[in-house]
Formats: structure tokens, sequence, C-alpha cells
């Protein structure tokens, strides 16, 4: 397997103003990674997205450093409010830009959640075939431009393997799977192990990821952490450094036939460079 690092590791030194998605390419090669993987990209005033993306395609060829996927954010569930594809529709010009960076695969989110909830007693299994639709609407145009797509294991509502696993067996299309995080199970208080197990046969692409987990029965432990579904309290980590089994899932991903790349997605309260280094040489360790 190769190790990739996605964009979003950066974040520190690109939401400072240090760096941009552009130069963060040369510091990944000269980090020693296999490739890059870019998250929403922040385009710079005065150009288009297809115009940026143009030059991160340049640049990722300038340093061979290819562009394993294109991570972006979607509501699918707008359709249920709007009554249109228009969010389909949203997420298709996304994989035109993909196409542009000469990614394989395109990761969009499912779905954050039911407005008014609570009110309207409307939950994952009452708007699956929102979603199963909308996914099979998307990765059939991403099939005419080579590119597969996914959902992550991501946002609280469709989030833990088995809705993961309902929405992908719904769609039904081997063009379509799951950006399986290692990481974010945790968030719907899963055990990280029997989940990466139960998605295994639906991977086309891994994201490593680690955090430090501290039970909900004591108090907030303070700056960096947020709350799991069920209560208990995350903060990003280092791979390797934290809670999460991810030697474990890595073991079990290998075993599965998966030879892919995996991406380094650093997200903790240490200096980014130094987190994404750490993380990427336990990695490497983990999947020889």
């Amino acid at each position: 397997m190769k190790i990739s690092v996605s964009s979003y590791s950066f974040e520190q030194l690109i939401s400072s103003g240090k760096e941009t998605q552009l130069s963060i390419i040369k510091i990944a090669k000269e980090m020693g990674f296999d490739g890059i993987e870019f998250t929403d990209l922040k385009v710079p005033e005065g150009k288009t997205e297809e115009e940026y993306a143009r030059e991160i395609r340049e640049e990722c060829d300038k340093y061979s450093l290819p562009v394993v996927s294109y991570t972006i954010g979607a509501n699918l569930l707008k359709m249920v409010e709007m009554r249109n594809d228009e969010e389909v529709e949203r997420v298709c010009r996304k994989l035109d830009v993909a196409k542009i960076l000469g990614s394989p695969t395109l990761r969009h989110d499912a779905a954050w959640g039911v407005a008014d909830n609570r009110k309207a007693f409307t939950g994952f299994e009452n708007v699956l075939p929102v979603l199963v639709d909308g996914c099979r609407k998307i990765t059939n145009y991403a099939k005419k431009l080579g590119i597969q797509t996914m959902v992550e294991n991501h946002g609280y509502f469709c989030q833990e393997s088995t809705r993961v696993e309902k929405l992908i067996n719904g769609v039904c299309d081997p063009n379509f799977g799951v950006l399986l995080d290692i990481g974010n199970f945790c968030c719907a208080d899963e055990n990280n192990a029997d989940a990466v197990g139960r998605l295994l046969p639906y991977i086309k692409h891994v994201h490593a990821k680690d955090f430090h987990i501290k039970s909900g029965i004591g108090p907030d432990p303070g700056e960096g952490f947020f709350r799991t579904r069920g209560g208990d309290y995350l903060r990003g980590a280092i791979i390797g450094q934290g809670n999460v089994p991810v030697y474990q899932c890595v073991q079990n991903i290998k075993r599965s036939g998966y030879d892919g790349y995996i991406t380094v997605e650093f997200e903790g309260m240490e200096d980014c460079l130094k987190g994404v280094r750490i993380g990427m040489e336990n990695l490497r360790k983990y999947c020889e």
C-alpha cells in the first residue's frame, strides 16, 4: 500500500496564510509521501475553481505526486427540502473539477441529518431512498469521467458502518463505495476494528486517523475536545499516539487485499508538520 496525505492535514498552515493548497504539494513530496488528496479547493480571489485545479494538477505533475482523491462536502437531503436535484448537480460539477485534478476518486458526504428530527420523527431509514437515489445519480455521471465515487463514515448521521453499508448496498453499483476513515467510527461510539471489518468489501480509499478518547462520565477535558454522539470526548491525535487501534485496522485492510492508497489525515493540536511526519512514519511501519 502507498501512503498519501490530505491537504486538510496542513490546515494550520493554510488557514494562517503561511501556505496554500498549491504550496503544500512541494512540502508533501519532500516529506516522502506517495500521493496527495485535496479537500474542497480554497480558490484564490480572481480565479475560477477550474483554473485553480489546473494549477494544482500542473504542480503535482511537476513533483510527480499524483492526486489520489478529491474530497468535498455535500448534503443530499437538500433534495428533500428543495424537491429538486440541485445538490446532485453541484456535486457533478465537482466531479468535473476532480477530472481536471486527475483524481480517480471523489468523496462526497451523504447527509448531516434531518431538520427538526424530534418534531418530524424522521430517521435514517426514512430518508435512505433519497440518499440512494442521489448517490446513484452522482456515480452514474462519474462513470462517464472514469471516476469512482464514495461516501465517508462521517458527519454523525451516516457515520456508523451499518448505515454506510445499507447506503452502499442500496446504490448497488461497483463504481460506488466507501472512503473508509479508520478513526471516524469513534464519533458514533462504534468499535473501530469491528466497523472496518464490516466495510472491507466496499473500500475505494482509506483515511488513517487517530483520536484521544476520554469517557463522558467525567467533566469536559477542555480545549480541543468535542463530543461523540453518545457523549464521550474526542481530540485529534497523531497516528499511533491515540486510542484508535490503527495498527489492527490496517492489518485487517491489508488482509482484505486492498492495495491502494492510505491517506494520513491529521487534525490534532500539535504542530501539523510534526504531527504529519510522525503519523506517516508510524503508518509506514504498520503497513510494512
